[in-house]
């Protein structure tokens, strides 16, 4: 007499199709939070910049003016930098150059799962104080 087995192959495949779209969900969760990341660090770097923008222009008018150059850079790179919703940074100046360092931070979609509820971008430029006939 034989006895029938039950039938597995519906199981094995039902296991092999969540596993599939669990992998999928993890990749696309990284490919939507890598693009939060990279938006965070474009914020953060397009901030730097403007900061050291401004800061070369103020100290450039200060300087035909007549007045100190690396004070007004640094104010302005600083006010600009408060201008900016959801950018931090710090505005240093050494040796007439000045340095902004700036950071962002975008909220997660799918790392937020696991605890992990924003990343950060961080970004940096510099504007040398060149001054007024003289070139660096």
């Amino acid at each position: 007499m034989i006895i029938a087995q039950p039938n597995e192959r519906g199981q094995s495949v039902s296991i092999f199709v969540l596993m599939i779209i669990g992998a999928l969900i993890v990749t696309a969760g990284l490919v939507i939070d890598g693009g939060q990341k990279v938006a965070a660090a474009s914020r953060a770097e397009a901030a730097a910049a403007g900061a050291s923008r401004a800061a070369g222009n103020a100290a450039a008018t200060r300087e035909l003016g007549g007045a100190s150059s690396v004070a007004a850079a640094i104010t302005a790179a600083a006010t600009y930098l408060d201008g900016q919703p959801g950018v931090t940074g710090s505005v240093t100046a050494t040796g007439g150059i000045v340095t902004v360092q700036t950071a962002a931070s975008e909220p997660t979609i799918f790392l937020a799962a696991i605890g992990i509820h924003d990343v950060t971008g961080r970004g940096s430029a510099q504007a040398n104080l060149v001054p007024t006939g003289r070139s660096r």
